[in-house]
């Protein structure tokens, strides 16, 4: 008579370490389950509490030391300080990753060693990288204009360029306005647009103080629409710092003093509006909030990341 579920005879018996009675049902043969595994009873290994608050806090002091070096005044006063903090940023990752091939070696775990590497190598790239930005587009304006002078009261009809070389705000006398007859743009894929600063109807031996923007007329006739161009209370100018664009703007001030017939020996060149100082702050105040934001946004990422880890780790048995 055949048996319904066959013959045990002939198969090798199992037996689960600590199980007992499958033990014995299926006879003598045993199989052994790692000391680590999840699925052996009594076996699970305790979550690594000191790896994963190191994980979770460490990458984001780094991120938030070199960001904050790379944004605020130690960039601006001692660059190669800053850049240095990027280095440690980078020898952190280094020891980091020395010391997960060590655990390797070992036959230790080195799960969270490879994780924190990988952390510490976000966190110092990210922090380098987004830290500069930072830097270049808000505070490093700030600093610039911060470090210059403050002239009131010029009269741009008496006075000269080369008198406010080290002007970083100035804050024309009263009568100052825009000359938009003699407004000029030069164009070089963006459009760089000047128009001279003047004094009522007086005449001007040459024009020396000249309104700046980018993209902000047409280029081919006198309209400027740059700044607080339209703002009857603007008389005051705050100092172009972009070296990158005062070539340009230098070349239209060519183009006008050909088209107008006039002269400019030493120009210099000013966002026109009517408070320089509001207009610094929010420089300021932009770089504090890009670095707040950072901050938090990369705890939080991290946090995020730490947590995919123990769930990952925790099926296969490694936390």
């Amino acid at each position: 008579m055949s048996k319904p579920y066959g013959s045990l005879q002939g198969h090798p018996a199992v037996y689960v370490r600590g199980s007992g009675g499958l033990g014995h049902a299926f006879g003598g043969g045993s199989i052994d389950l790692a000391p680590g595994s999840v699925f052996a009873p009594g076996k699970r290994r305790r979550m690594n509490l000191v790896a994963i608050c190191a994980n979770i806090f460490l990458p984001w002091i780094t991120f938030s030391a070199i960001y904050a070096g790379m944004s605020f005044s130690l960039h601006y006063q001692r660059p190669t300080a800053a850049w240095l903090l990027v280095v440690f940023g980078l020898i952190a990752t280094g020891l980091s990753f020395f010391l997960a091939v060590r655990a390797r070696q070992r036959e230790m775990d080195e799960m969270w060693y490879t994780f924190s590497t990988a952390a510490l190598l976000v966190a110092t790239l990210a922090a380098a990288i987004f830290g500069d930005i930072n830097f270049w587009f808000n505070m490093q304006p700030y600093y610039d204009v911060e470090n210059l002078n403050t002239y009131p009261s010029v009269n741009p009809a008496r006075e000269k360029g080369q008198q406010l070389m080290d002007a970083g705000r100035v804050y024309f006398a009263d009568g100052t306005g825009l000359d938009m007859a003699k407004a000029m743009g030069f164009k070089n894929l963006d459009l760089y647009c000047v128009a001279p600063i003047t004094h009522g109807q007086e005449q001007m031996a040459s024009y020396d103080f000249w309104a700046v923007g980018v993209n902000c007329c047409s280029g081919v006739s006198s309209d400027f629409r740059c700044g607080e161009f339209n703002n009857p209370h603007a008389r005051s100018g705050l100092r172009l710092m972009r070296d990158d664009q005062r070539a340009f703007f230098r070349l239209a001030v060519q183009q006008a003093e050909a088209a107008y017939n006039i002269k400019a020996t030493h120009p210099v060149f000013f966002y026109w509006m009517q408070d320089p100082v509001a207009e610094m702050n929010a420089y300021r105040d932009d770089g504090f909030k890009y670095y707040l934001l950072g901050s938090f946004s990369f705890f939080a990422f991290n946090l995020f990341c730490v947590v995919c880890a123990i769930v990952g780790f925790s099926k296969i048995g490694r936390y």
